[in-house]
């Protein structure tokens, strides 16, 4: 069959394994082209290629429910569900999402983003069916990472419960999420390839074999086969604990072998209650450079699909972030023992990789857990340990109880790092880093703070690591700097709560946060060109505000506009608003950020001049809103 042909995934139902092997070819070839054109997820979809046409074809899409875990891993579900034609718009702006995305695609049953998440809808979706007396199929797809989120363990807790509610759960078990898993369930799946049989066979027999005359490698397949049987044996203590749960396990399958996978699919939806099938892939599959570097080709940037190197930009571009922010993290360390770096398996991302790769024992990944590892870090704190925990915003929503609750009301010194804060591109509406200085700001022993660049960035983290009178947040945005001057060390301190004057004028107060600090100061330029003389403050906090700079200055200018990437409604904007409320400067103002509205996928650029916050478009909208009489903008 033609992949291009295929418009819905029940066309697949009838097709020989031969066919079915014949689209999985062409899947990963599509797979791979537009990848290295647009950039995206590279290896979980081509290590699940057969396991989505195995299941499919057991299914009717037209009533059945199929639950994508993350999302990392549902291109092939996309390409066989009457998007081929437009992949190759994958993660541009109005093209096809990233991400599973319900209004996107009826096949799309659940949106996806953030990891754990499959079990449960699947197993709601399940009870609704039963409740209205439906019959159709539910399943759910989940990597073995991602049961590293309390969320999966506690759904699969009450499916067990439920002994009556037919749900099927596929683990698609690859030893990975983003990077490698870590933690005692990663421990045990992995159980077989660590035992002493496995190890023999592995590290002696096979090697051994090859030496007898007339051997050689005529036993190849005949030792592969037995490893096979060792892996099943292993395996089968997996399967005992997971039907001590409550779920009847079957596993594990060959992940790559359609055969198989149809038939045990089969089986499993023909039995009652929950019934958990557990699928063994290869991440990256069918493309040897992302077989090897599971890590590196999790996702990719556009890149030459026969070398595999990410295509250069057409200029250097300065350090990112998160660059700078894991160098400067890992001279601190290297001078104080007590720094513990935490990650909720991001350690690339964030950067923590380089302090894993110095110190290790200054080092945590909790897995896709984010809710534990701020616990954990309030542990740390209550004996003396200085924790910087490092996720990105979106996710740090997760723990948003555990900041209350566990460090805030024990008034912990907890530093987050908040990674991807604001508009972060093409991963779309559930990875955009619109909420934390809304959802942070209301904590009470909770400080906020964010960078104008990445030169501040550095002594920002000196100021976290040095904060003790409570938890302390710093927010920086996804990608590079804008290329000032870094040192390698010596950094000072910030005076907690106190902003700095960049730029004085009379006609207008302007005071950017983070990010829009450099584009209050360009919208500060085109204003002048058209007589209006701004004062620009980057207030470097938004708690504590610096009252002393602001109102004196927004009494006497008697104009303010403030500049945020992130959501307007509790933001920056409001906690200025708050502020001259309170202390009864009644003048006009004016706030720049994200509306009450979704950020869909798009370039951070093409977001922001949706959105209005570009500074040619902040110049006009403040000429619109002080100024009656004006000339256009133009820049």
């Amino acid at each position: 069959m033609d992949l291009s042909k295929l418009t819905h995934p029940n066309q697949l139902r009838g097709l020989s394994i031969h066919q079915l092997e014949d689209v999985a070819r062409q899947i990963r070839k599509k797979h791979l082209d537009t990848v290295a054109a647009t950039g995206g997820h590279l290896g979980p979809g081509l290590g699940v290629v057969e396991l989505t046409l195995g299941l499919y074809q057991t299914l009717d899409l037209d009533r059945d429910k199929v639950i994508w875990d993350v999302g990392h891993q549902a291109y092939p579900h996309k390409l066989i569900t009457g998007r081929y034609q437009n992949f190759h718009t994958l993660r541009q702006k109005d093209g096809v999402a990233g991400y599973l995305k319900r209004g996107e695609s009826k096949f799309d049953c659940f949106g996806a983003g953030h990891a754990s998440t499959s079990i449960s809808a699947a197993l709601g979706m399940a009870v609704a069916r039963d409740l209205k007396g439906e019959n159709f199929k539910t399943v759910a797809v989940i990597g073995d990472g991602a049961l590293t989120g309390g969320m999966a363990l506690e759904a699969i807790n009450h499916a067990g419960h439920l002994p009556k509610t037919n749900l099927l759960v596929v683990l698609n078990d690859n030893e990975m999420s983003i990077s490698h898993n870590v933690g005692a369930i990663s421990r045990y799946l992995n159980k077989m390839r660590l035992s002493p049989p496995m190890r023999f066979l592995s590290d002696n027999l096979e090697e051994q074999l090859k030496h007898l005359p007339f051997v050689g490698d005529a036993l190849a397949p005949e030792v592969e086969r037995l490893e096979e049987g060792m892996k099943r044996l292993a395996m089968s203590k997996v399967g005992a604990i997971i039907e001590e749960l409550g779920f009847t396990y079957m596993g594990p399958v060959d992940g790559h072998n359609l055969e198989e996978l149809i038939t045990t699919f089969k089986q499993a939806h023909r039995m009652e209650g929950p019934v958990l099938v557990h699928v063994a892939t290869l991440k990256g599959k069918g493309y040897a450079i992302a077989e090897t570097d599971k890590v590196g080709y999790h996702a990719q940037s556009p890149f030459n699909l026969e070398t595999g190197k990410a295509i250069p930009a057409s200029s250097p571009k300065p350090p990112s972030y998160s660059k700078v922010f894991a160098h400067t993290l890992v001279k601190l360390a290297e001078n104080n023992p007590k720094i513990v770096g935490i990650t909720a398996a991001m350690a690339t991302g964030t950067g923590l990789d380089k302090l894993q790769a110095k110190l290790p024992k200054q080092y945590i990944d909790t897995g896709i857990a984010e809710q534990h590892a701020v616990t954990l870090a309030a542990g740390l704190a209550c004996e003396g340990m200085r924790p910087v925990v490092a996720i990105y915003s979106t996710f740090l929503q997760r723990g948003f109880d555990q900041i209350i609750h566990d460090v805030c009301i024990q008034k912990q010194p907890v530093f987050f790092c908040l990674d991807r804060a604001g508009i972060v591109g093409a991963d779309g509406p559930t990875h955009q880093g619109m909420y934390d200085i809304a959802y942070l700001r209301c904590i009470p022993n909770m400080t906020i703070m964010a960078p104008k660049d990445e030169g501040e960035l550095q002594r920002m983290v000196v100021t976290g690591i040095n904060y003790t009178e409570g938890a302390i947040a710093m927010r920086y945005p996804r990608g590079s700097g804008y290329g000032v001057p870094l040192m390698e060390d010596g950094w000072e301190p910030l005076e907690i709560g106190k902003g700095e004057i960049l730029r004085n004028g009379d006609d207008l107060l302007i005071l950017g946060y983070g990010s829009m600090v450099n584009p209050a100061m360009q919208t500060a330029e085109i204003l002048g060109e058209h007589g209006i003389e701004a004062t620009v403050v980057n207030a470097r906090f938004v708690k504590p505000l610096d009252t002393e700079l602001i109102l004196p200055l927004a009494r006497r200018i008697g104009r303010v506009v403030t500049m945020e990437e992130g959501c307007v409604m509790g933001g920056f904007g409001s906690a200025v608003l708050e502020a001259l409320m309170d202390n009864e400067v009644m003048v006009p103002v004016k706030r720049f950020g994200v509306p009450d509205k979704l950020v869909d996928h798009a370039t951070p650029d093409q977001s922001k001049a949706d959105l209005g916050l570009t500074p040619a478009q902040m110049a006009e909208g403040i000429l619109t809103s002080f100024i009656s009489k004006r000339s256009p903008v133009t820049v």
